[in-house]
């Protein structure tokens, strides 16, 4: 499974426990999401600032989800490394140098929360664009 799909799977699982993870690996580009038929979007109705605000809750560290890839995917639960983002970086098309880790997170942040969102995750306004 990609890095995408298992953050997608960790928010959907979490957000639905009593529902079986979607079948099909969400799209993590947002224009071929938006060009995919509109059925059966995985993060559908799902309040991504609600569970990512549990889930650091439930943590128990201090995490910024809303501003860091990193707390992001350490609230969920996925390996956080710099490796790990970088194939994520590849995952989602970054262009960008990937030594230069401080640009790459903070385009990766920006594109997890656009892919979220265009795969039927409501993101709180801030977040949103």
């Amino acid at each position: 499974m990609s890095i995408f799909g298992d953050i997608v799977h960790k928010l959907f699982g979490k957000a639905k426990p009593d529902q079986p993870a979607p079948a099909a690996e969400p799209t993590p580009d947002p224009a071929a999401a938006q060009a995919a038929a509109p059925a059966a979007a995985p993060l559908a109705d799902v309040d991504v600032a609600a569970v990512m605000d549990q889930l650091v809750s439930e943590s128990g560290q201090t995490l910024n989800w809303r501003t860091s890839i990193v707390d992001t995917m350490k609230a969920l639960g996925v390996d956080s490394s710099l490796e790990h983002r970088k194939q994520l970086a590849q995952e989602l098309k970054y262009s960008g140098d990937m030594n230069d880790s401080a640009s790459m997170n903070i385009w990766l942040h920006k594109q997890v929360m656009q892919a979220l969102a265009a795969n039927g995750g409501k993101l709180p306004p801030d977040l949103a664009s």
